[in-house]
């Protein structure tokens, strides 16, 4: 199958760079995970650029870092039970589609994108990120 044309909302399959794994050295991430498309954009030279944020199953130990993603949402998507959270205090930029995106284990034709958030949850996700980078503590990292 095809890659998908990138959009906010869209929740891929992606080997996510935190940036504190980044700061200890690492150029990949350690562990591939779901991950939401906030901003996709095309540079002057046309290259596709996306900013991501991590899903994940730690919550964080300030709850104003992260929004967790609804049961129902969950479910929709095909993630697993366990309760997740979307983290709004850091992002990934990389150009598109890039080394670190990876299909949907089982998916038969290949599948690289779980489906999209709710619009109403989106536009949680998206204000508290601004929040961040407003107040300093949004980090945006770049994966090699």
């Amino acid at each position: 199958m095809a890659l998908p044309e990138p959009q906010p909302a869209l929740v891929i399959r992606y080997n996510y760079l935190w940036a504190d794994e980044q700061a200890q050295g690492a150029t990949e991430g350690s562990k591939v995970r779901p991950a939401a498309i906030i901003v996709a954009t095309r540079t002057d030279e046309g290259e596709q650029v996306v900013f991501a944020a991590a899903i994940t199953h730690t919550r964080p130990a300030d709850l104003s870092f992260g929004i967790e993603l609804p049961e129902a949402t969950r479910k929709r998507l095909g993630l697993d039970d366990e309760p997740s959270w979307v983290i709004t205090t850091e992002l990934n930029r990389f150009v598109w589609p890039g080394p670190d995106l990876r299909p949907i284990p089982g998916s038969d034709p290949k599948a690289w994108a779980y489906g999209f958030l709710p619009a109403s949850f989106f536009d949680r996700v998206k204000a508290s990120i601004i929040e961040h980078r407003k107040n300093g503590t949004g980090r945006i990292t770049s994966p090699a």
